[in-house]
């Protein structure tokens, strides 16, 4: 959010709501960004929204939930107070709850708000199933005056919520692909080493991985997993690494800053991203972490969802594995390593449509783009 937020600066001023998180300024300007952050429990309670999200968080630790009251009034109430101190010309909501329906509840008060373009993550459509909270989203998404989404396989169940099919863009967060996530000629490629990175939550899969790799060992047995993140299943999955007898081929590597991913990337040997439906009915909106890995010459190995079409821009990528399914998964990380310089061809051919797609450069242009011209059909309908 912040790379495109800082991206937009000189287009726009920019004002950000969040809620507030363990060691931040309530207040403070970062790369021309203006960042309000709203406290909804005091410090060392405000545990609803980090480290899993809102849906892990919920899942795991059941009494997060007396949070929800407070974090909902926060947000709302943070809100009105920047409409009323900001005047902004245009609202850009990320997630359609709850953000974009505290825009829609101050309308429905009487509040006068600009016009809104709330995009969709992935989390907030496929989880929150049940009859009322499709309800709520439906209502929501009728005060909207435009959307987007962050995949092609994201648009039906966006449509089927009741958003406007010619207001309706597909628009992927980006990656810094010309300075940050790039490939380094001078850093030697592991033969052995398997990365996975993400949040430790259902939907990102790692079990399924633990479980396949003592297929990949019999085949490979120097092979070691390196595990960037954190999350709640965390402790669950260190069990199962012990209960499988895999500690002295898992390194647990704890969440790590952006800054020291490329070096990961650049060295390990493939990103593994077993991604999974969740039981909630969440899955990956895109996944990012794969064009990361690539932009730094890393292949990937990943699993038929929709949204990982994205990747070749419609296609299937070459190292698809079933979701869940330990076995297909041992089979398609064996085959990249086994040959490694094929794996190595895709991603170089691949590079220049991931630049034109997903560099931060071209996806700020897009959503600058989107938020122009509600601005300007605002104005003119004045």
């Amino acid at each position: 959010m912040h790379e495109l937020s800082r991206r937009l600066v000189g287009r726009f001023d920019v004002t950000v709501l969040c809620p507030h998180a363990a060691g931040a300024l309530p207040r403070e300007c970062m790369d021309g960004v203006h960042i309000f952050r709203y406290r909804y429990a005091p410090a060392r309670w405000e545990r609803l929204v980090n480290d899993g999200g809102i849906i892990g968080n919920l899942r795991h630790h059941p009494w997060t939930a007396l949070l929800l009251p407070t974090f909902l009034l926060a947000q709302l109430w943070g809100l009105r107070r920047l409409l009323r101190a900001v005047r902004p010309n245009v609202i850009h909501a990320h997630w359609i709850l709850p953000q974009a329906l505290m825009v829609a509840l101050l309308q429905m008060v009487g509040v006068r708000t600009p016009p809104t373009l709330v995009t969709s993550h992935g989390a907030d459509l496929f989880a929150l199933r049940g009859r009322l909270a499709t309800c709520i989203k439906r209502l929501t998404m009728h005060r909207m005056q435009a959307s987007s989404v962050v995949s092609r396989a994201m648009r039906g169940p966006m449509l089927a919520l009741g958003a406007d099919p010619d207001l309706l863009g597909v628009a992927p967060m980006g990656v810094d692909l010309q300075h940050h996530f790039t490939p380094d000629a001078l850093t030697p490629r592991a033969r052995y080493e398997l990365l996975f990175v993400g949040r430790l939550v259902e939907k990102k899969g790692l079990p399924h991985l633990l479980n396949a790799l003592p297929r990949v060992l019999q085949r490979h047995p120097e092979t070691v997993l390196s595990i960037a993140g954190f999350g709640p299943e965390l402790a669950a999955c260190q069990h199962q690494v012990e209960r499988l007898g895999l500690k002295a081929h898992v390194r647990f590597l704890g969440a790590l800053p952006q800054d020291a991913l490329p070096d990961l990337y650049r060295r390990s040997s493939m990103l593994v991203t077993p991604f999974v439906q969740a039981r909630s009915g969440d899955q990956e909106g895109l996944g990012l972490v794969m064009v990361e890995a690539l932009g730094c010459g890393c292949p990937v190995v990943t699993t038929r969802l929709p949204a990982i079409r994205e990747l070749q821009d419609g296609h299937w990528p070459p190292y698809l594995a079933e979701p869940g399914d330990p076995v297909s998964l041992a089979a398609q990380i064996n085959a990249l390593l086994d040959d490694p310089a094929s794996g190595k061809a895709w991603v170089a051919q691949l590079r220049p449509s991931l630049l034109e797609r997903f560099d931060h450069a071209a996806v700020a242009t897009g959503y600058a783009q989107q938020l122009s011209r509600l601005v300007t059909s605002s104005a003119d309908s004045k």
